[in-house]
């Protein structure tokens, strides 16, 4: 002590007694977070065992991440230490999201070999905020099917479903995914092939058609098509008739095959593939047998 009368310590006896070094004792009395009670006579910086307490504190706020600022705010009864830290915790999940999406397009890179423009768009697209990457979806979801109030409900919630989030903590296949499928339902040409395919739901749809008929037509195709593939029925085949006519019923063929031809796109399966890898699923089969089954059958047919 200075003068043992005082109990009073200098910067270097509280440096020894704390274990931190003057340097950073002197810079957060600088910045007015651990004012010193007195002053010596010859004008050194004076703290008490009080000092020493608040010094403690203001480490343990400092090693947890806290700036100055929200230390100042804590010290000074302006905000409970609880509260801080609950606004720290937020914070601290949005700083770990990040570094995990850049841990993820770092893996890609190495992975891939990209070259440096691919890795700038890669981190652009993987770095959109989750407001920025929702916008990109409804604007997507909003021009193909803008004015086609006929569609399928069911439709267009699978289709929101399918174009989902990049997850919190993703995998470098799932920033891969995620940044094909960005740049793939901003394309101009991919949307008017989607809105193509929802206007053809939405023809032949009357208003007492219940939601869900489209994925029955779907599944209806996948179950008779795949027992006529079974049987070895061919699509020019005479039996092909018979399977037609119980996936079609009235429906002209002429519109059921330009409405199959759209959603047998090689662009439209990648669509889906990317959807799953996104939402962590695995794969769903793209029947792509099936489909092409019934456009050769409905091709034969068109050209007699």
């Amino acid at each position: 002590m200075i003068e043992e009368s005082t109990g009073l310590f200098t910067i270097g006896e509280l440096a020894r007694a704390t274990g931190l070094t003057v340097r950073t004792i002197r810079y957060w009395s600088d910045e007015g977070v651990l004012t010193p009670v007195a002053r010596s006579a010859g004008g050194y910086r004076l703290y008490d065992a009080a000092s020493a307490a608040r010094l403690e504190l203001i480490r343990t706020l400092r090693e947890l991440g806290l700036g100055l600022d929200d230390v100042r705010r804590v010290l000074a009864g302006e905000r409970t230490v609880a509260q801080v830290a609950a606004a720290h915790v937020v914070a601290l999940d949005a700083q770990i999201r990040s570094l995990k999406v850049t841990r993820a397009v770092l893996s890609s890179v190495a992975r891939r070999g990209s070259s440096a423009q691919e890795m700038t768009l890669m981190n652009k697209l993987a770095r959109l905020s989750a407001a920025e990457r929702r916008r990109i979806v409804d604007d997507f979801m909003a021009e193909i099917f803008d004015g086609l109030d006929a569609a399928d409900p069911d439709i267009k919630n699978r289709l929101r479903f399918m174009t989902a989030d990049l997850p919190d903590d993703p995998t470098p296949e799932q920033v891969d995914a995620w940044v094909e499928l960005a740049e793939l339902i901003q394309d101009p040409e991919f949307r008017a092939l989607m809105r193509r395919m929802v206007a053809f739901n939405a023809a032949d749809r009357g208003p007492d058609v219940p939601a869900g008929s489209s994925l029955w037509f779907m599944s209806r195709l996948v179950q008779l098509v795949g027992e006529a593939l079974r049987a070895g029925i061919a699509p020019e085949a005479p039996e092909a008739e018979g399977v037609l006519r119980g996936l079609l019923g009235d429906a002209d063929p002429a519109a059921v095959l330009e409405r199959l031809t759209a959603a047998a796109n090689e662009r439209v399966a990648r669509y889906r593939e990317l959807s799953a890898l996104v939402n962590g699923l695995d794969p769903q089969p793209a029947h792509t047998e099936e489909f092409a089954w019934v456009v050769a059958a409905l091709r034969v047919r068109a050209g007699r």
